[in-house]
């Protein structure tokens, strides 16, 4: 006698793929899942080594005892919270397939509006430049600019030894090895003095400590808290970096950093009073303030 996926209730009929689907996707919706079909069907087409296309086109398929156990073992891992991004152990950005675990956050949608202001930004001069992104994690934002500015030098810097090991390899299968180098430090810590940027970009951590308990379980009992958590108010690396942005960057040079969605009048005011220009502010997907960019005056010393 079959059982249900999770091994608890038994049943005479089989499990197809369209039955297992069915399932899966009732039971992440009754446990609060976003995006619960399309959850269950990454995770089944990522045990089974299938494209979801193929999900549809086999969907009478029966699953065999052992599939059903190795989807068992994801829909477990799942219920815990852990994100699915992490089980797959990837998630696409920017049209790319990032290598992720829990050494990194995921790589959210919101974050692409910070690489389209990047190449928005430096379109007078995409032949030749030097980039730099602090925080840069997996590299996804690095990396999805270098592979658009290829003739530019970019830099990544980041904190933790194993997410700027995670990068590194993300700019080797993605092609971007030859223009990018990651470098472990805090912030502009690793930088030679001398060193001058055109574009620094960054999404560093900007969440009030006092929500991070807040925050849905899967992010805030599975992702790196340190990638998170951005001080008192979540501004505490977004200040350190507007003050120490403009002995980086070369005259004219643009800095734009991602932001919590309430903290747009507080950095722009930031970046003015440290002498950039111009600043302005982009929305994301679902128009929400996101990303706050300036120009550095050219006149300052």
């Amino acid at each position: 006698m079959n059982r249900t996926p999770d091994g608890s209730e038994p049943t005479d009929a089989p499990w197809t793929v369209a039955r297992v689907l069915a399932w899966a996707t009732e039971d992440f919706r009754n446990r609060g899942t976003d995006s619960p079909r399309l959850e269950a069907e990454l995770l089944l087409a990522h045990v089974l080594g299938w494209d979801r296309l193929r999900l549809v086109l086999e969907r009478q398929r029966p699953l065999a005892t052992e599939e059903l156990g190795r989807f068992r073992a994801v829909i477990r891992r799942r219920r815990t919270g852990e994100p699915t991004a992490y089980i797959l152990g990837q998630r696409e950005f920017y049209g790319l397939s990032f290598r992720v675990d829990a050494r990194v956050l995921v790589p959210r949608p919101d974050t692409e509006a910070l690489v389209d202001v990047a190449l928005r930004q430096t379109r007078p001069r995409f032949m030749s430049g030097a980039a730099l992104d602090l925080c840069t994690g997996s590299g996804c934002v690095a990396v999805a600019f270098a592979r658009l500015r290829p003739t530019w030098e970019v830099t990544g810097t980041e904190i933790e030894p194993g997410a700027a090991a995670l990068a590194r390899e993300n700019a080797l299968r993605l092609g971007a090895w030859n223009a990018l180098r990651v470098v472990e430090g805090d912030l502009f810590a690793p930088l030679e003095p001398n060193e001058r940027f055109d574009l620094i970009v960054g999404n560093p951590p900007y969440i009030p400590d006092g929500e991070i308990s807040r925050l849905p379980s899967d992010v805030r009992d599975h992702e790196p808290r340190r990638a998170l958590a951005g001080g008192a108010d979540g501004l505490e690396l977004i200040r350190r970096i507007v003050a120490q942005a403009p002995s980086f960057l070369n005259p004219g040079g643009v800095l734009a950093l991602e932001i919590g969605c309430d903290q747009g009048a507080a950095t722009r005011a930031l970046f003015r009073a440290h002498g950039f220009v111009a600043v302005e502010v982009d929305r994301d997907l679902g128009q929400r303030e996101r990303v706050v960019s300036g120009v550095i005056d050219a006149m300052m010393p």
